[in-house]
């Protein structure tokens, strides 16, 4: 029987050994996962801003700067410090592992490893950090967001969205806490090749929080001056 899994969750790979690189790809893609896959951390930098991922993959020994450190400014940065990590490496001795999760790491997956034990602690790890989520239900208070069947209800009350909104809302609440600027909203809801302006980001967020406001929950999409939009997960 498959492990149940967040719906679609996007995974970032930061590993330079292109065979490792793609059997981790492979693997993953193959269980319904959204995979990128970067070769250093200064590229990987650049997907974290522009792509949200719900989860890192990281290599302990990458070229510049090593996956241990790149892992502890992470967990001091507060946009990531809750990011799910699984470090991944050749180093297999308990002196090693401890050093890697002291880094932060929530997991350690040691060289050669195996395809089905990669998917069964990318799933643990998903459903310890997203509770609900690993359902396909995200709740916040009476708001029930369900991601596979795209509803979203307030009790027994189905809330009517547009495909746009639907997507706002699913973003926002599979990262709570996480602030979105409008340049990374439309790269995650229009696509990076659109040319949609920024302005129309603020129109769509106005329509979901009408639809919200009607059911008291409104509040849940804040607006972080100067810097874009969050989902917070306080509910009342």
């Amino acid at each position: 029987m498959e492990e149940e899994k967040v719906s679609s969750a996007r995974i970032l790979i930061v590993e330079d050994e292109e065979g490792i690189q793609e059997l981790l790809r492979v693997a993953l893609q193959r269980h319904g996962f959204d995979v990128c896959c970067e070769g250093s951390v200064e590229a990987a930098e650049s997907v974290l801003k522009s792509w949200a991922p719900q989860m890192i993959i990281l290599d302990w020994m990458l070229p510049g700067e090593n996956g241990v450190a790149w892992c502890r400014l992470l967990r001091r940065r507060e946009e990531t410090q809750k990011l799910p990590i699984i470090l991944l490496t050749a180093r297999g001795e308990e002196g090693d592992r401890v050093h890697g999760l002291e880094s932060g790491a929530d997991d350690y997956l040691a060289k050669p490893f195996s395809p089905r034990e990669l998917v069964a602690r990318v799933n643990a790890l998903l459903r310890r950090s997203y509770g609900n989520h690993s359902a396909g239900v995200v709740k916040l208070g009476e708001l029930q967001v369900d991601l596979r069947a795209h509803r979203v209800h307030v009790q027994d009350v189905q809330l009517h969205l547009g495909p746009t909104e639907f997507r706002l809302l699913r973003l926002f609440v599979t990262n709570p806490d996480r602030v979105f600027s409008r340049d990374m909203l439309l790269d995650q809801i229009w696509g990076q090749q659109s040319f949609i302006e920024e302005r129309t980001v603020d129109v769509h967020i106005r329509r979901l929080r009408r639809v919200l406001e009607e059911y008291g929950h409104a509040h849940i999409i804040e607006t972080v001056r100067g810097e874009g939009y969050r989902c917070t997960a306080v509910t009342g």
